[in-house]
């Protein structure tokens, strides 16, 4: 019974800090933070309707403070791009990835090392470049990309 006393006394003293915490972050988000999230569409039309677990069970595009990830149609792992810049254009943002590493192939007859989708980008004019362009709140689109020829629309909460 102390120990359950005790530790709810340490959380009642760490809520205030975790509030504090909480107001710094929001206040040092990254220009790109309006992205955050899973997107879906972009490879086909976005559904019209999609419920929210439908959509995160795989999105298509997904976008952290630091990585940028890209489902692969031939690939059960996710092309990870390690954002070096990303900054706010008239338009939405445009992100500079840190160029990928060259790795071996696992096989001969599998020729993307195990984890990741070795360089697959966007499928725009440079792999190391994403332009994004902001239609709505939930609503992007990768200009110039060829394999996202569609829309892109933010997987829903709820």
């Amino acid at each position: 019974m102390r120990c359950i006393a005790c530790l709810l006394a340490i959380l009642g003293l760490a809520t205030p800090v975790r509030a504090q915490t909480q107001i710094q972050t929001q206040s040092n988000l990254p220009p790109h933070a309006w992205l955050f999230g899973a997107w879906t569409g972009g490879l086909f039309p976005a559904p019209s309707v999609v419920s929210a677990q439908e959509c995160l069970a795989m999105p298509v595009v997904v976008f952290t403070r630091d990585i940028v990830l890209r489902a692969v149609v031939t690939d059960q792992f996710y092309a990870q791009h390690l954002v070096e810049t990303a900054r706010v254009t008239a338009e939405g943002a445009e992100f500079r990835f840190t160029p990928a590493p060259a790795t071996a192939p696992t096989t001969p007859f599998n020729p993307t090392p195990q984890g990741g989708s070795g360089d697959a980008g966007f499928g725009c004019i440079s792999p190391d470049i994403l332009r994004v362009q902001r239609h709505t709140e939930n609503e992007i689109t990768f200009p110039d990309c060829k394999d996202f020829p569609y829309p892109l629309v933010r997987c829903p909460a709820r």
